[in-house]
């Protein structure tokens, strides 16, 4: 370094070619330098998950039994009925038992301390022989909640898990707002009435919301408040686990929306303050504490913070028997800013240094590297919108070991379309980059939206292209108004272009399939504790003359066609005609060539597009039939046939008819 300074002082004394010999030098810098770093925290990253590792299974026997600890703390019953309760609380000072078993007495029942801040307590059975506390108790406990199932009785699952799907398509639900009625709808609700339309629509997986116990409804459940508990306001365990054995008779993946991000800071009912003080959980002082949230936040670091996280991953799937999970919140995980106020462009430095939670980093490569040996069918996907390397590849390449992650530009760049940009100023080379920009090797879910954009303060898809008139004009008895017209079949265009180039799989909110009409809000004293907003309609889609159920159909056999040709489980696609001007779309992906017109105005007639196979090509899904809303415009037993003819980097290539004609032809004037 200081040889190259003194040769730019001595033979290159302007200012301009000084300039020049420095980017020269830096550039030969990034290269010795800062790339072997990379690879050196790689190197480093794995060096601590196996030193972890390895010091659990050698302090505790094996993973397996540390991340089983859930059947040693909380409340275990003994083979004559008495009851051994332990828990965890290195700050206290005394611990006792309450609870109606022994009228709410808060002294009557100590626990004895044990080492590693760790207590105890035995409580004999009755006279009957009976457990001391009956099965509709209530106490109180980190672990202890989870623990009464072993009071309840214990359903056998009749059904095995599926196998894990090649193509993964995700209904994003959420139990308690599944019923078009103004109430809290139940597990049994969702298992008899949403389930059916889960399997009919042609999604293979169901990733279940708010299951983990939270006291704030309105929270969507990110405000979790017992990790070990699923939450009552929907129904019993039992029905839970119903839920999930009859999902698997349907052929349904299960996944369980994982919040081990962050806590509530509930005291009454949380984990905050369990032992009297800020750190038992979480961090210390305002460190332990998310700004924006509210919330506690894990203390990643600790020995039995682990334990307990990891036994939560292993109980849900042991005892409700979840095929996986969508981990949120991971970049609040990740990094110690916790992604406040911070924007990444992608450069390599904004992965890797001290901003970078290394402690909540090796949790995550612990838990994925055990959830995928203990079930090798697991599937974890993680929420970042950080963008950090390596978080899809194997714990093995210095990776996080997660199997999928979320896109979430794409529905961001979908929003921002409709509402700044005129249809006929879309930017498709943008929009096209914003589907296709991922890690290369690590597989990604897309989404035109999720629940995120059914939330009260923004719009669905649907309410954004087509607004108030969704009141008025859905009705198919008479003829739709341009802005109907327009939306429908952008609601159709946007889906299958998210589906079909965005990802390896892909994801979808309850209700958004068949555009469900204005937005989603919890009951809160702002609207006057209603639950009109926090409901689904689905009744509207079992009314045959209203348009939702064209929309519906769509979905439908857009989902059943990918399951039939399986393109999110090929390899990305190939972009060959990407036209400005004509505002048109092709691309070639697992044997199917998708042609898309965004044109607000024209059709074309004997439009060339390439391909890579020579041979017959024949339509397999049309937006423009009319049991989707379209207006029929294509002959569906048409066949195309290819010609020697290169075109766009293809050595075939054939003429198609009309694609798409004005979906609103008062815009063009």
């Amino acid at each position: 370094c200081f040889s190259t300074t003194n040769f730019v002082e001595k033979s290159h004394p302007d200012l301009l070619n000084e300039a020049w010999v420095w980017n020269v030098f830096d550039l030969y810098f990034l290269f010795v330098y800062f790339c072997p770093a990379l690879y050196l925290c790689r190197d480093f990253r794995y060096k601590r998950f196996a030193e972890r590792l390895a010091q659990l299974e050698e302090a505790e026997g094996a993973f397996d039994y540390f991340t089983l600890s859930y059947r040693s703390f909380g409340i275990q019953r003994r083979s004559d009925n008495g009851l051994v309760l332990r828990e965890w609380a290195p700050g206290a000072e005394a611990v006792f038992l309450t609870g109606d078993f022994n009228s709410w007495e808060k002294q009557s029942h100590p626990f004895t301390q044990k080492e590693y801040g760790k207590w105890e307590l035995y409580l004999s059975p009755k006279v009957d022989k009976s457990p001391a506390i009956k099965k509709s108790g209530l106490i109180s406990g980190p672990f202890l909640s989870v623990s009464l199932t072993f009071l309840l009785s214990r359903p056998q699952f009749q059904h095995p898990r599926p196998p894990r799907p090649s193509s993964l398509r995700i209904y994003e639900a959420h139990v308690g707002i599944s019923s078009p009625e103004e109430k809290i709808a139940s597990y049994r609700n969702f298992t008899r009435d949403v389930l059916p339309r889960i399997k009919d629509l042609g999604y293979n997986c169901v990733q279940l919301m708010a299951i983990m116990e939270h006291a704030y409804y309105a929270s969507f459940g990110y405000q979790v408040t017992n990790f070990f508990a699923a939450s009552s306001r929907f129904g019993t365990p039992d029905d839970l686990k119903h839920l999930v054995d009859t999902a698997h008779s349907m052929g349904i993946t299960v996944l369980l929306d994982m919040v081990h991000s962050h806590a509530s800071s509930n005291t009454e009912d949380g984990l905050n303050y369990f032992d009297g003080t800020d750190s038992c959980f979480f961090h210390g002082g305002s460190r332990g504490n998310h700004s924006l949230w509210g919330s506690r936040l894990f203390n990643y670091s600790s020995w039995e913070v682990v334990r307990f996280l990891l036994s939560n991953l292993r109980w849900w799937m042991e005892e409700y028997h979840f095929d996986g999970f969508r981990f949120d919140a991971v970049t609040s995980m990740l990094y110690h800013h916790h992604g406040i106020g911070t924007s990444f462009s992608g450069n390599y430095s904004e992965y890797f240094g001290i901003h970078v939670d290394e402690d909540a980093l090796v949790y995550l490569m612990l838990a994925n590297h055990i959830l995928h040996k203990l079930y090798p069918q697991c599937i974890t996907v993680a929420e970042d919108v950080s963008g950090m390397p390596g978080l899809c590849r194997s714990i093995e390449e210095g990776g996080l070991g997660f199997d999928y992650r979320l896109t979430m530009a794409v529905p961001d760049k979908w929003i921002q379309v409709l509402k700044e940009v005129r249809d006929e100023d879309w930017d498709l080379k943008n929009i096209v980059q914003t589907l296709t920009n991922r890690r290369r090797g690590e597989a990604s879910i897309t989404y035109a939206e999720s629940h995120d954009q059914a939330l009260v303060g923004d719009k669905s898809l649907a309410f954004w292209l087509m607004d108030k008139e969704m009141y008025t004009n859905m009705s198919a008895l008479t003829a739709m108004t341009p802005v109907i017209d327009r939306g429908i079949q952008l609601h159709k265009l946007i889906r299958l272009l998210t589906h079909s180039l965005g990802g390896e799989g892909y994801l979808n909110f309850m209700g958004n399939e068949f555009g469900h009409p204005e937005w989603l809000d919890f009951p809160r004293k702002g609207n006057n504790e209603s639950y009109h907003y926090a409901r689904r309609q689905f009744n509207l889609v079992d009314i045959e003359h209203l348009r939702y159920r064209q929309l519906y159909a769509f979905d439908r056999d857009m989902n059943l066609t990918e399951d039939k040709y399986g393109w999110l489980a090929a390899g990305q696609a190939a972009v060959t005609t990407l036209n400005q001007a004509d505002k048109v779309i092709v691309f070639e992906r697992s044997n199917l060539l998708f042609i898309f017109n965004f044109h607000p105005c024209n059709s074309y007639i004997d439009y060339r597009v390439a391909v890579e196979h020579a041979g017959k090509y024949k339509i397999k899904l049309n937006s423009d039939e009319l049991q989707y809303g379209g207006h029929g415009r294509l002959v569906q037993d048409t066949e195309f046939f290819t010609e020697p003819m290169p075109f766009n980097g293809r050595a075939q290539s054939f003429l198609v008819m009309p694609t798409h004609v004005s979906l609103n032809k008062q815009m063009c004037s």
